[in-house]
């Protein structure tokens, strides 16, 4: 139990939460969309199973991700894969990526929406939640990405308005976001399996695996997406600017 009393264990936590509302509040608006046609005495159903399938698949899908990342050289992909959805937080593009959720007015019709949706939209939350929860030591990973989404369930599907609202407010918010991914990506590249065995794959550098080097790795992942972030929002034109070309 002492285990789960360890700063590492809650700081893992505070970011799996984080990841979840910033990549996760798409979610919410799916749920919308696909229940939306539903009588409401069944909406809420709808939207209660259609969640808990989502979170369900989305556990077993981040157990395979923990398991997959102890192959060489596939956390260093999960850490490229970070810093681009870190610049996309950062920079995102003006669509609407809802258009084709279906509504239904059949109950299980509307919850199996929800579930394929979210499997489409939930590889970026999955690679996240996996490199956080990397950081939390191996004994207790899987209890922890359960806890961290149980946590971030009811934000998600009933706070998300609020959270949308904050993050207009706050744009600091989704910046330290973008920054988190990038941290996760800078610890998570420095302990792939190719760059910590010495007999291994003897082309790859091999680096320490201290507190230090994974600090000044996070610390420069982070540094980076905010970097690229802000580069590429620079350059892409604004929606007004696109409307009136």
């Amino acid at each position: 139990m002492e285990q789960f009393l360890t700063p590492e264990f809650w700081v893992a936590v505070g970011q799996i939460i984080m990841i979840d509302i910033l990549l996760g509040g798409d979610n919410a608006v799916v749920i919308a969309l696909a229940c939306r046609k539903l009588p409401p005495a069944q909406r809420t159903k709808g939207i209660l199973w259609g969640t808990a399938g989502a979170i369900l698949l989305r556990v077993i899908l981040i157990f395979f991700a923990l398991t997959l990342l102890a192959i060489p050289f596939l956390k260093l992909a999960g850490a490229l894969l970070l810093v681009w959805i870190g610049v996309k937080l950062l920079a995102p593009e003006h669509d609407d990526a809802h258009g084709s959720i279906a509504a239904s007015d059949k109950l299980w019709s509307a919850v199996k929406t929800v579930i394929v949706a979210d499997l489409v939209m939930s590889v970026d939350n999955v690679i996240a939640i996996a490199g956080a929860a990397q950081g939390a030591g191996q004994g207790h990973q899987m209890p922890l990405v359960i806890f961290g989404l149980l946590v971030s369930i009811p934000i998600i599907v009933w706070g998300s308005q609020l959270v949308i609202k904050l993050m207009d407010r706050f744009p600091i918010i989704i910046t330290a976001g973008g920054m988190l991914l990038g941290w996760i990506a800078g610890t998570m590249a420095v302990t792939d399996p190719s760059v910590v065995n010495p007999a291994a794959w003897t082309w790859v550098p091999k680096l320490p695996q201290t507190d230090t080097v994974r600090y000044i790795a996070g610390i420069g992942g982070a540094l980076l997406v905010l970097a690229i972030g802000k580069w590429v929002a620079m350059r892409r034109p604004k929606p007004h600017d696109t409307a009136t070309a």
